[in-house]
């Protein structure tokens, strides 16, 4: 296949795995349309999750320019670990990590997805390296404007689940959306344990996803 008709045709290699995330992702959006606030996400890795955040931003609002995108990640992968995390978390740490300056590479293919839509003047992602015990408490202190109508987990461990859970909650609207990559998980209870720890079970509705069943949501109310 030519090169240039590779990336038209990626359904052709496209596991149906990737693409139950793809609707995951789309089916979060879509419950956040009618809300003001940014998409925050903690733990990006390869950072696919963002870039397609864009894509839906460009589909279903590309003139909500407020729609600002931000990635949180030390991008050197798990640093540390509780007893709370279960055995299994320290043996996932390789499989998190990502090459020298990622973020770097990451920021430039942001950059041109937005340069592909409409406001592309107007920047709206961002990346944030470091620890996210240390850098979400800085962000949301340089930008007290911030309301977060979508908080992707991506985390696993308990320690920064529960300290992202606590620092965004004044920054929350009825209706936010915080969706969660291990919840009741046997391997990586951390961050179960870290939602029971600040939110609990009880106080808002929780859902799976309609596409992949270990994915779950919470609706603030």
């Amino acid at each position: 296949m030519p090169d240039h008709d590779l990336l038209v045709n990626l359904g052709l290699y496209l596991r149906s795995t990737v693409l139950a995330k793809i609707l995951f992702l789309n089916e979060l959006y879509q419950k956040i349309l009618d809300l003001p606030g940014i998409i925050v996400q903690f733990g990006v890795w390869w950072g696919s999750d963002l870039a397609l955040f864009e894509s839906l931003r460009s589909v279903y609002e590309p003139y909500n320019s407020a729609r600002k995108i931000v990635g949180f990640d030390t991008f050197e992968g798990y640093t540390s670990f509780s007893e709370k995390d279960g055995p299994s978390a320290e043996s996932a740490t390789a499989g998190y990590e990502v090459t020298k300056r990622y973020e770097d590479y990451l920021s430039g293919l942001l950059g041109a997805h937005e340069i592909d839509n409409v406001l592309s003047h107007i920047k709206k992602y961002g990346l944030v390296k470091g620890d996210v015990v240390n850098t979400l408490s800085r962000y949301l202190a340089e930008n007290p404007q911030t309301i977060i109508s979508l908080a992707y987990l991506d985390l696993a461990l308990y320690e920064p689940t529960r300290k992202c859970l606590e620092a965004i909650q004044p920054h929350l609207v009825q209706g936010s959306i915080i969706a969660l990559d291990e919840l009741n998980s046997k391997d990586l209870p951390g961050e179960t344990i870290a939602l029971k720890d600040t939110l609990g079970l009880m106080k808002y509705r929780i859902l799976k996803s309609n596409y992949l069943p270990d994915r779950s949501y919470l609706i603030v109310s």
